[in-house]
C-alpha cells in the first residue's frame, strides 16, 4: 500500500505503518562491523612510522558513527511502524544485548586483564573490578559499544518524543543542534583531554558523544521510505558527497601531522573531522546498501550469505578480539617476529575474521547462544516454524 492510499490515523494515535525488513541496513552492518575489525587489527599490529596503514586506520575510524546511527534508525522504525510498551520493549532488548555484554565481560577480564595486571587476587577484589568493568564499559575495549547501546535503549521514550515533537523544520534544528554538540565535545575530548581528565578518560562511554548520529539515525527513520527513496535516486550525487568528506578529512588529518601531532593522533577516533567522514561513509554506505536492496533475489545463494552475516555479525563483533589476542600475544608473539609489516595487519585481519566467524558458528549452535551472541540457539530458531504449524 502506498502512502497515498493509506488511511488516515486515527486522531491522538500513532499511525501503525507497515514495515519491511531494511535489507540496507544490513548491508550498512556489516561494513561497519568488518570496519572495525579492521581498526582492531590494524591497530595492534602497524608499525609507529607506516605512513600509508596510518592513513587506513585514520580512514577506518569513522566506525561509531555509523555504528550508532544504524542503532537510532532500528529502534526508531521498529518503535513507530509498530510502537511496543518500554515494559515489553526494555525487557527484550537488555536480555538480546545486555546478557552477552556481562557474558563477555566477565570472558575478557578472566583471559586478559588480571592476567596481564596486578589486581587484588581475592575474590571479592575480583567481583568489584568486575562490577567497575561492566558499569565503565572497560572489561574489553570494544565493549563499550554494548554500553552505550543500553544507554540508547532507556533514552528510547525521550528520542521518540523529540523526533515527533520537532517534525518539520525543527528537526533540522535538532540535528544542527546535535551536531554541534557533538563536534564541542569531540573537540575537547581531543584537544583539551587535560581538563576534567577524569571526565574524558570515558568519553567513549556517554551517549551523546554520539548525540548527532543517534538523533540522525532517529530522524531519518521518521522519514523512512523517503529517506531510503532518496538514496536509491541519488547514488552519484552520494557518492560525490561521500567523496567531498573524504578529501575533508584527510586534509584536516595532514595538517595535524604538518603541525607536529603524531600519525594516531592526527586520525585518532575523536578527532572532531571525523563528524564529516561519518556523515559520508554512513551516506555511502546507504547507497551501497540500496544497490544490494534493488538488486537482491529471495533465496538465492548472495542473498543467503548476506542474512547469514547479519546474524552473525553481532557474535562476530563481540568475539573477534578475542582471536586478534590469541594470535598476536599467545606463544611468545610469534606472529609479530615471523610476519612482515605491512602484510602482518592484512595476515592478521583475514586469520581475526575466519576465527571470528568459526567460533561464532559454534556458538550459535551450543546451548549458550544467547549468552555470547545475543540470539537464541540457530537449532531451536529452525525448528520453531515446524512446531508453530
Amino acid at each position: 500500500m502506498t502512502e497515498a492510499t493509506e488511511p488516515a490515523a486515527e486522531p491522538k494515535s500513532t499511525p501503525v505503518r507497515k514495515r519491511r525488513h531494511i535489507h540496507e541496513i544490513d548491508i550498512i552492518r556489516i561494513l561497519t562491523f568488518a570496519s572495525v575489525i579492521g581498526v582492531h587489527t590494524i591497530s595492534h599490529t602497524v608499525d609507529a612510522d607506516d605512513v600509508p596503514l596510518h592513513v587506513l586506520l585514520a580512514l577506518l575510524h569513522f566506525t561509531r558513527e555509523p555504528f550508532f546511527w544504524i542503532t537510532g534508525f532500528v529502534l526508531m522504525w521498529s518503535y513507530f511502524h509498530k510502537p511496543v510498551p518500554m515494559r515489553k520493549f526494555w525487557p527484550r532488548r537488555f536480555l538480546l544485548v545486555g546478557v552477552p555484554y556481562l557474558v563477555w565481560s566477565l570472558v575478557y577480564l578472566v583471559i586478559y586483564d588480571y592476567p596481564r595486571t596486578h589486581h587484588d587476587p581475592s575474590f571479592g577484589g575480583f567481583v568489584l573490578d568486575y562490577v567497575r568493568a561492566v558499569l565503565t564499559g572497560t572489561a574489553w575495549y570494544h565493549l563499550y559499544f554494548l554500553l552505550v547501546t543500553m544507554q540508547v535503549y532507556l533514552l528510547v521514550p525521550v528520542i521518540a518524543w523529540l523526533v515527533k515533537k520537532t517534525r518539520g523544520r525543527g528537526q533540522l534544528v535538532l540535528l544542527g543542534a546535535a551536531a554541534v554538540v557533538q563536534v564541542a565535545l569531540m573537540s575537547w575530548y581531543h584537544y583539551w583531554p587535560d581538563v576534567l581528565p577524569g571526565f574524558v578518560a570515558y568519553d567513549k562511554q556517554y551517549f551523546f558523544s554520539y548525540s548527532f548520529f543517534i538523533l540522525a539515525g532517529a530522524v531519518c527513520a521518521d522519514h523512512g521510505e523517503g529517506f531510503l527513496g532518496w538514496i536509491a535516486r541519488n547514488r552519484g550525487k552520494v557518492g560525490l558527497i561521500t567523496l567531498a568528506c573524504g578529501l575533508v578529512y584527510l586534509g584536516v588529518f595532514a595538517i595535524q601531522v604538518a603541525t607536529g601531532a603524531s600519525l594516531y593522533s592526527a586520525g585518532s577516533p575523536v578527532q572532531p573531522a571525523i563528524v564529516v567522514w561519518g556523515v559520508g561513509v554512513g551516506l555511502g554506505f546507504a547507497a551501497i546498501g540500496s544497490v544490494w536492496s534493488d538488486r537482491r533475489r529471495e533465496g538465492s545463494l548472495l542473498a543467503r550469505s548476506v542474512d547469514t552475516a547479519t546474524d552473525r555479525s553481532f557474535g562476530i563483533f563481540l568475539s573477534h578480539p578475542l582471536i586478534l589476542w590469541t594470535l598476536l600475544w599467545a606463544g611468545d608473539e610469534w606472529f609479530a617476529r615471523a610476519v612482515p609489516d605491512p602484510w602482518r595487519s592484512l595476515c592478521a585481519y583475514l586469520i581475526v575474521v575466519l576465527g571470528a566467524i568459526g567460533l561464532t558458528e559454534l556458538l550459535r549452535r551450543s546451548p549458550a547462544s544467547l549468552w555470547f551472541t545475543g540470539r537464541p540457539p540457530r537449532r531451536r530458531r529452525a525448528e520453531a516454524p515446524v512446531a508453530a504449524s
